[in-house]
Parts: C-alpha cells; structure tokens; sequence
C-alpha cells in the first residue's frame, strides 16, 4: 500500500485533508431545496465509495498489506473500532448540522468544533504519543481561540433564526464529544499485531457511518431535531440525476480527506494527535470559502474584518506549531 516515507509527503496529505474537510459542505449549496436528510444519503454513499476506491488502488499496490488481504487478517477488535468509529462520527455529524440549525454558526461551530478539537488531540496523544506536546498543544491552544474568534465575527455580522440558542448549545456539546471521540475509535482499529491499515480503517469507517445512517438519519426524516418539516425516501426518489451526484460529490471531498488523514496518521513520524489536529484546520477553510467566495460578511461592520483577519493569523500560527510538532520529537 502507499505510505509516505518523508515528512513533506505526509504533510501534504494532512493539509489535503484540511482542504477536504473544509470544502466539501459547499456541495450543500449547490442544491438549493434538497432537505439535508435526503443530501446526507448521497454524502454517504460518496463517503463509502471513495474509500473503496483508494483502498482497492493506493490502498492495494500489491503485497501482505494489499486492503482485501488486510481486512481478511483482521482482529474482530480492530473491525469493531472501525465501525464504531464510524457510527460515532454519523451521530455526531447529525447533531452539529443540527445544532448549527438552531443555534446559528457563531454558537454550535465553535463549541461543537473547539470542543472536539480538544477531546480528539487529547485522547489521540494519549493512545499515540507522537511530536512534541509543547508545540502540539500549544498550536491547538492556539486554533482553538482562533475558532472562538471566528465565532465572534459571525457574531458581529449578525444571524438570524436563533430562538432556541439554550438547545443547540446543548446540542453541540453532544456533538463536540462525540466527534472527539471518533478518531481516537479509529485510532485504536490500527493497534496491535491483528491491527487494519490505514485504507482498511477508512473503508470500514465508511461501512459504521452507512450503518448508522440507517438508523438515526431515518428517523431524524421523519422526526426532525430541528424546525425543518419532515421529510421521506419520495422526495430523494425524485430528485434530479445531478442533486444525487452533487451530494455523492461532498461525501468523496470528505472520505478523501479522511483516508488521507489516516494514512498520515499511521506513519511513526506523524501520530493520529497531529494528524488530527491539521485536519480540524478545516473551520479555517470553511470561513475563507464564505468570506472569499460566498461573500458572506459582504455588508458586515467594518469590526468584522479585524475579526477575521486576526482568525486567520491565529489559525495560522497554531497550525504551523502543529506542523512542525513531529520534526521536533
């Protein structure tokens, strides 16, 4: 299977995923009217297919450590990390678009996301101590504020629709747990002699979301969390060929991102607490897409500005401390 032999390559793989897990929300806004219970089913699928791709090419390049031959070797222990790992991201996905729904941005992102941020590196460096913990954690402290800043610009710009702010902080809490817990679920499906490969993990990950779904996506169709009526498999059926595509198009950005945080993660020089922490660099992606392209301040105080500009100096410098944490051991 490919694995970076260098630093620089699997650098490049984190900062990949940063992109992907940034990025890949802005397919939701390519099908205006598709209520995000039916998108989410096409954002699975594009997760679960991704991760059979590469797993069945970069993943399978021949060896003892080809995917089918690794998953066929593989502990029940490790299979079961995987697909909880899955699961628990499915839930918790749920909750944060909820949470966002109720709350607005300004408070579900940075509670949900900050507080994962901080369980996720925390447990990852606990089961793989990798890097140095004094840039490690200080680059995380440092992100950390950066997201609560950008919570503040949000703030200022002004939202609309928070009725129930109470309720999806609560919602976000439970979400920020939960997707702190997720890699660490993963992280343990690679330990130990009957441990899965990087490509293996993902594959089953996706196949622990696609089980998930199953069950709490349907019955959030019919009983929604949210003000959003509900919803039924009548309205996915008739949707059009290219809503389908643009939301298996989001769940692939994504699963991208997610092998390659993994097989980032597995390399001895890296660890899954760094791997991890880059990825969550994510929210600094998602608000240049919405400043630079959505123009979503556009008409915001000029206070906003200062705001953003000192959110992406933040994020920039904790994600450089994180960055070089593993050249410095």
């Amino acid at each position: 299977m490919f694995q970076p032999d260098g630093y620089a390559v699997a650098l490049a793989m984190m900062l990949v995923t940063m992109v992907c897990w940034g990025s890949w929300a802005n397919t939701m806004k390519l099908a205006p009217g598709f209520p995000f219970p039916l998108f989410y089913w096409d954002y699975v699928i594009g997760v679960l297919l991704v991760s059979l791709l590469l797993g069945l090419t970069m993943g399978s390049t021949g060896g003892p450590d080809a995917m089918l031959a690794d998953l066929g070797g593989a502990g029940t222990g490790s299979v079961l990390y995987a697909l909880a790992g899955g699961a628990v991201f499915n839930v918790a996905n749920l909750l944060l678009v909820a949470a966002i729904s109720i709350a607005g941005l300004a408070v579900a992102f940075p509670v949900g996301i900050g507080l994962a941020l901080v369980v996720g590196v925390l447990l990852n460096y606990a089961i793989a101590p990798a890097g140095n913990p004094l840039l490690l954690f200080a680059g995380v402290a440092l992100v950390l504020v950066a997201i609560l800043v950008d919570a503040l610009a949000y703030r200022a710009r002004g939202q609309q629709g928070q009725h129930d702010v109470g309720r999806g902080l609560r919602i976000a809490i439970a979400c920020g747990f939960l997707m702190g817990i997720f890699y660490p679920l993963v992280t343990k499906a690679s330990e130990g002699p009957a441990g899965l490969g990087p490509y293996s993990v993902s594959f089953l990950f996706s196949v622990g979301v696609l089980l998930s779904a199953l069950v709490f996506n349907t019955y959030l169709m019919r009983r929604p969390i949210t003000a959003d009526p509900p919803c039924s498999f009548a309205g996915y059926r008739i949707a059009a060929p290219g809503t389908h595509l643009v939301g298996i198009a989001g769940g692939a950005i994504w699963g991208v991102g997610m092998t390659f945080s993994l097989v980032a993660a597995t390399t001895h020089f890296v660890g899954p607490a760094v791997s991890y922490a880059i990825g969550q660099g994510a929210t600094m992606v998602s608000a240049a897409w919405g400043v630079f392209v959505w123009r979503e301040f556009a008409g915001a105080p000029a206070s906003t500005n200062k705001l953003l500009a000192l959110m992406f100096v933040l994020f920039l410098a904790g994600l450089g401390l994180v960055a070089i944490a593993p050249l410095y051991p």
